[in-house]
Order: C-alpha cells, then sequence, then structure tokens
C-alpha cells in the first residue's frame, strides 16, 4: 500500500512518538509526495496537510510542534485537502485491537477525518505506535475514526471485523 502511495501525510514526532522521519527520503526517491499536518485557526481545530521538502520553512504552532510556516499564504499552493491523500500516518497514545485510538486530546485528526466514517476517496488512515501503547478496549465515541491499521515496533494489527474496505 505504501508503494503505490503518491501523497502521503506524516508528522514529526513529538514527546516519544515512533518517529516516521526516515520515510521521507524513502518516499521521495518513490516520487511520492510527502505532507505535514498544519493547524488551522483556533476556532476550526482541524488539520491543513501541506507539502514538506528539505527546503521547507519551518515554524512551532501554538503546542510547540514544528510545522511548515504558513506566514505571507505561502502554503496555499502546497495544501492538499485531507480527502486527496493517498495514507496519513498517525501520531497516538493508545490503541486497540479494534483500531480505535485516542491522540493528546485535541481532536484534531478525528475532526480532520470525520467524512471518512461515510465517504469515499478516503486515504487509509495509519497508526503508529509502541507496542505498549496497546490496551485490551477503548471507549468509543461517535466522532471517533477508527484506524485500518496499526503499525507498532513489533507488528502490524488489522481491526478486528474490519468491514471499511
Amino acid at each position: 500500500m505504501l508503494q503505490r502511495a503518491r501523497r502521503v501525510a506524516l508528522y514529526l514526532p513529538n514527546d516519544g512518538e515512533i518517529d516516521p522521519r526516515p520515510l521521507i527520503d524513502w518516499l521521495e526517491r518513490r516520487r511520492a509526495r510527502v505532507y505535514l499536518p498544519v493547524l488551522r485557526p483556533l476556532s476550526d481545530n482541524r488539520l491543513w496537510f501541506v507539502h514538506y521538502h528539505a527546503g521547507t520553512r519551518m515554524t512551532r504552532n501554538r503546542f510547540g510542534i514544528a510545522e511548515p510556516s504558513t506566514r505571507f499564504g505561502a502554503h496555499r499552493a502546497n495544501r492538499l485537502p485531507a480527502w486527496a491523500l493517498d495514507i496519513v500516518l498517525l501520531p497516538l497514545v493508545g490503541f486497540d485491537g479494534d483500531g480505535q485510538r485516542i491522540g493528546m486530546g485535541g481532536g484534531f485528526y478525528d475532526r480532520t477525518f470525520a467524512f471518512a466514517r461515510e465517504r469515499r476517496p478516503r486515504p487509509a488512515l495509519i497508526g503508529l505506535a509502541h507496542d505498549c501503547q496497546r490496551v485490551e478496549t477503548l471507549p468509543t465515541a461517535s466522532w471517533d475514526v477508527p484506524l485500518d491499521a496499526i503499525v507498532s515496533d513489533r507488528e502490524v494489527i488489522a481491526p478486528r471485523g474490519d468491514d471499511r474496505g
């Protein structure tokens, strides 16, 4: 799946998260474009995805996380809507075998990918985790967007009862 993807979003690690940066060169050699999440305005609490490359100007968002600079509108030409991505690699704090994840608590990914519960096209959502972050079950809410897979430092987990196609 990742080998065929042309538009891949990932994140820059923060606070002990699995580091997906080694994938950037590999993806670019395969002519895939890499995108990073950018926090949209405070009132929205959703993410934009901006093309990233070695020369991308970076800034720190309100949480202190590096993201492509959005000063002077430079990001508009390099921005892609969430539905147009092929694969999104997401960070997480915890996960279960049903593909549920818990993040840092802001709900940014759930809000951004809310459309993925019912609509196509949609990107494959893949969580990256340490095996020790797995729990038996997580409580779910109607707005939670389950993952298509979780890749831990020990295995690839395909959610049980997956009917998301």
